[in-house]
């Protein structure tokens, strides 16, 4: 194989690991943060309903759906999956109240209902994380394609 050649394949195995590495840490993202504070995690879960309002997308930004909706899954992890190095992944949740539950509110709502409710960070605290999490992907990802090529681990 010529040298031209071997460099040619080595960027294009370089590409795909990097790929790899964005869709890895991206599904890292959407998994911690709709880990439940039963599992480890800082979601409240009660019905599910919130974390089964986590959605992605590769164009825009996921809206929050005003008023009371029962969510199902909305295929996070195809979205993750089909996304390309280069572009974005939007993850959202589209129950309207999501941010409430991760920040918290005090005060009077529109309803007049009264709360002193404490946030529990869960979109916060995994975004804090992102720098560990893509290194995490790439050990990760750099394992498997070890592994694949039969190099030792």
């Amino acid at each position: 194989m010529s040298f031209a050649a071997q460099v040619g394949e080595w960027a294009s195995a370089e590409l795909d690991r990097a790929e790899a590495v964005f869709q890895t840490a991206a599904q890292t993202v959407a998994n911690e943060v709709r880990t439940a504070v039963a599992e480890g995690g800082r979601m409240p879960v009660k019905t599910g309903n919130l974390r089964r309002s986590l959605m992605a997308s590769t164009s825009t930004m996921p809206t929050i759906k005003e008023g009371k909706e029962t969510f199902t899954e909305s295929g996070v992890e195809l979205v993750i999956a089909g996304a390309e190095l280069g572009g974005s992944i939007f993850l959202g949740f589209q129950a309207a109240y999501a941010a409430r539950m991760n920040y918290g509110f005090v005060g009077t709502d529109a309803l007049g209902r009264t709360f002193n409710q404490t946030g529990y960070g869960f979109v916060d605290a995994v975004a804090q994380r992102w720098p560990q999490i893509v290194a995490e992907a790439e050990a990760t990802v750099r394992g498997r394609f070890e592994a694949a090529a039969g190099l030792p681990t």
